[in-house]
């Protein structure tokens, strides 16, 4: 069985292998690591996997779309990369970090780790559509997509989301089926409207996903 170094050393030999930077350009002290472990095929889940969804459907999300630019290697080179995502938190402010959850069979993630940088578009109340462009695999996700470039990382940045988060790879991290991508903040904004406040129906509007469904935000008459 791997131990806890092994399955970190495991994770950083993967992002080392798609070219993808391991360590910060900026280092920062490190806390304490946290405990690492992979899930043994001798274990068997505590809870019906059907009934884990189902409960935590009531947790209500924002949605957002975390894009990587096109890379040249390996050959032949490759467009930009995206996929919906509702795991995604403000993790820290000193330094800016930011992190987002993937499935490990997912076939975008690589991409975005061999870039090494991503930016997180949160998508706004009229985007239902376009989150669900990108949570299709096997397609070209970017065809009559209107984006462009994040500033500092060239990711693409979608037209019309209400805010964007430009960010380079800080570290990854393993969770069960899924990994935790950390990543440092190297520039953000709001879209047009994207700071209305109370605007529920412009731009500044978010995109929330409950029980299944999209839907949208609706201000309490008390505030």
């Amino acid at each position: 069985m791997m131990g806890h170094a092994g399955m970190a050393a495991t994770v950083v030999r993967y992002l080392r292998s798609v070219g993808a930077p391991t360590t910060a350009a900026q280092p920062v002290d490190a806390l304490p690591r946290p405990h690492l472990r992979a899930v043994r095929e001798d274990e068997r889940a505590p809870v019906d996997a059907a009934e884990f969804r189902r409960v935590l459907g009531h947790f209500a999300t924002g949605v957002t779309v975390v894009t990587a630019p096109a890379t040249e290697a390996p050959s032949p080179p490759q467009g930009p990369a995206g996929f919906a995502c509702q795991s995604f938190a403000s993790l820290s402010l000193d330094p800016p970090l930011v992190s987002f959850m993937v499935a490990r069979t997912s076939t975008t993630w690589p991409r975005i780790a061999r870039a090494g940088v991503f930016c997180v578009n949160i998508l706004g109340a009229g985007q239902g559509d376009l989150c669900r462009a990108f949570a299709v695999s096997g397609a070209d996700k970017f065809a009559g997509v209107e984006y462009d470039d994040a500033p500092v990382t060239g990711s693409p940045r979608l037209a019309g989301a209400p805010a964007w988060i430009d960010c380079v790879v800080h570290a990854v991290h393993t969770g069960g089926d899924h990994l935790i991508v950390v990543g440092r903040v190297e520039a953000l904004g709001t879209g047009e409207g994207g700071d209305a406040e109370g605007d529920v129906e412009g731009t500044g509007a978010p995109l929330l996903f409950h029980r299944g469904a999209f839907g949208e935000f609706t201000p309490h008459a008390g505030k």
